[in-house]
């Protein structure tokens, strides 16, 4: 089953911590072990999973990602979001975390966020769970 997670961004470019939705899913799942997949089906967002207690972290990164890749730079795309599709691509639309006794195996400061790159927009991830407990 493919459960969705419905996310509303409120900002241009942002970086949205899904980290408590994606733990509720695995929760309410019951799944003990195996492993979760994020999947955005955006041209213009993407996955990422990085420093969640410091909120400078996430501003560095959008930061940084304007500085590569500016958003007027004269680009060919005329919609004005080609900057947004170049950030996506290098961000990657899709994850994966490995769940262990009922809990997602993140690293101590590891939170999972969304990347808004055109918004503000309504926007989907898509989460699938495959457990690999062996029955029996």
């Amino acid at each position: 089953m493919i459960e969705t997670i419905n996310i509303s961004s409120n900002r241009r470019s942002q970086l949205i911590d899904i980290t408590s939705k994606v733990e509720k899913i695995v929760r309410e799942t019951g799944v003990e072990d195996g492993f979760i997949i994020l999947y955005v089906p955006h041209t213009t967002a993407g996955i990422l999973i990085n420093e969640g207690a410091d909120p400078d972290v996430q501003r560095d990164i959008l930061e940084t990602l304007e500085k590569l890749i500016p958003r007027d730079a004269g680009y060919r795309h005329v919609e004005g979001n080609s900057d947004a599709h170049i950030k996506s691509t290098l961000i990657g639309c899709s994850t994966m975390v490995l769940i262990e006794k009922s809990r997602l195996l993140l690293g101590t400061w590891q939170h999972i966020f969304f990347y808004e790159g055109d918004g503000p927009r309504n926007r989907k991830v898509y989460v699938k769970i495959i457990s690999t407990k062996q029955i029996g």
